[in-house]
């Protein structure tokens, strides 16, 4: 790992654009959810979890600044700079609180914050050269609560229309779709894995239906629900865990809904959250594979001309087969006698 730069650069401007806007959009849906839709959270519940997402984020980049040898991000730039930092703990914090629901113990909502934005420090691989986050933040703090505490959920399907009614039902929808399709095709670039996504999704819903007897006008029903149009614009998209190239996202998200398929034919809950952690992780070790695999090949080759080098300097090489113009030509000798008539 001696060879992967630590350092964390900043993001280029239309990332950072990409975030500020993943970041008003979820403020501004929070704002709503809790004044008008009725988010069923206490109402102090995404400042607290904001102010645990700002602060696990600050003091573990004190700490990683301080270990690679470099200033803190949030440091140079002014408010702006401190702002354009915690865009992703912005993020994170408030879709971890909306999504999850814990009953009244806000303690694991703020251990799953603190997971959810501490993993991007533990579970990274090389990316060009650098060490990223290949975990997706808020998706894997959710699976983590999901895992240790069997008593908690997700929240309720109508969490996110509970107060509204008639055509509000499809114009929220709408409102999501667009202005997630809008972020996604202008500056994450991340359509060819939301298309993946959604042709896969159907394509495990039929085969469910065939083999299992599942409903799959039920199945394909679950794609118009508030939480799955969140899910296919503001998390599986996330640019910092998702890759860039059309390929590798459509194998991404079409991973992501067989993963899916999978865990909800055996009967596994909160498939859609296991399934993207499971796909993340594997993503990571190939990325860290890969990066094995070039650093023996760059190894190698560099033995190799190692070797072909000493083999050019070494006199004794030189004499076994070399002619030129039908002479044999020796080593050199300490006395400057070098060809030999044949």
């Amino acid at each position: 790992m001696a060879d992967v730069a630590a350092t964390v650069p900043r993001h280029d401007p239309k990332v950072i654009k990409a975030l500020r806007n993943f970041a008003m959009s979820m403020t501004v849906f929070n704002i709503i959810g809790y004044s008008v839709l009725g988010f069923e959270q206490p109402w102090l519940w995404p400042f607290i979890a904001v102010l645990t997402g700002y602060t696990v984020e600050i003091v573990l980049e004190l700490v990683g600044s301080r270990m690679d040898g470099r200033a803190p991000r949030f440091l140079g730039g002014g408010v702006r700079g401190m702002v354009e930092f915690l865009f992703p703990a912005h993020i994170t914090s408030l879709a971890m609180n909306m999504l999850i629901y814990v009953n009244d113990q806000v303690w694991v909502m703020i251990f799953g914050v603190t997971v959810a934005v501490g993993a991007k420090w533990v579970l990274r691989a090389p990316v060009r050269g650098r060490l990223r986050h290949y975990m997706n933040p808020s998706n894997f703090g959710i699976a983590i609560i999901l895992l240790i505490f069997p008593w908690a959920s997700i929240v309720p399907p109508y969490h996110f229309t509970e107060n509204v009614h008639g055509l509000f039902d499809w114009l929220i929808p709408a409102i999501i779709v667009t202005a997630g399709t809008m972020i996604n095709a202008k500056l994450t670039g991340r359509m060819w894995l939301i298309m993946a996504w959604l042709f896969f999704f159907v394509v495990q819903s039929v085969v469910r239906g065939i083999l299992f007897g599942t409903s799959i006008p039920g199945a394909l029903l679950t794609m118009t629900g508030v939480a799955f149009v969140l899910f296919t614009n503001y998390m599986i998209t996330d640019p910092g865990t998702s890759p860039s190239k059309p390929l590798s996202q459509i194998a991404f998200g079409g991973g992501v809904a067989l993963a899916y398929g999978f865990f909800t034919g055996v009967h596994i809950a909160y498939g859609l959250f296991f399934a993207t952690a499971l796909v993340c992780l594997i993503r990571g070790m190939f990325l860290w594979g890969l990066h094995f695999v070039n650093k023996s090949r760059e190894q190698f080759e560099a033995s190799q001309a190692l070797a072909a080098k000493e083999a050019e300097t070494d006199p004794e090489t030189d004499a076994e087969a070399s002619t030129e113009n039908g002479k044999v030509v020796s080593p050199p000798s300490t006395l400057g006698k070098e060809v030999v008539p044949a």
